[in-house]
């Protein structure tokens, strides 16, 4: 077994036609060579009314703290996903604590 045991490999994907979108991710959560789960969900409805979608890879707890983050940028400025994201994303390179994290989203709406 390998010494290095670090979470990897997560697929998120994202399929737009006209003004539907789909996101799709893997439900496989591993440590190392070792599948932990093989059902877990990675693609969430979230803001106000479900009407934006993310879909998340990397470590659990960072993943679910960015989907916190954006949640309440979205409550500031609501429907309105791209603001929301820059929001976010200057956040996230101020603060030192963010900046740790190791997760990524991705993250779409009727328009974004």
């Amino acid at each position: 077994m390998s010494d290095n045991l670090t979470m990897h490999a997560t697929t998120i994907v994202t399929v737009r036609k006209g003004n539907k979108v789909v996101i799709a991710g893997d439900g496989q959560v591993s440590l190392g060579q070792t599948i932990m789960k093989g059902n877990a969900k990675k693609v969430r409805r979230i803001g106000k009314g479900g009407n934006v979608i993310a879909g998340f890879a990397g470590a659990t707890a960072d993943a679910f703290t960015l989907l916190e983050r954006l949640e309440a940028k979205l409550e500031q400025y609501p429907d309105q996903l791209t603001r929301a994201c820059v929001e976010l994303a200057k956040d996230w390179r101020t603060d030192r604590y963010l900046r740790r994290l190791e997760a990524m989203m991705l993250v779409a709406d009727k328009s974004v």
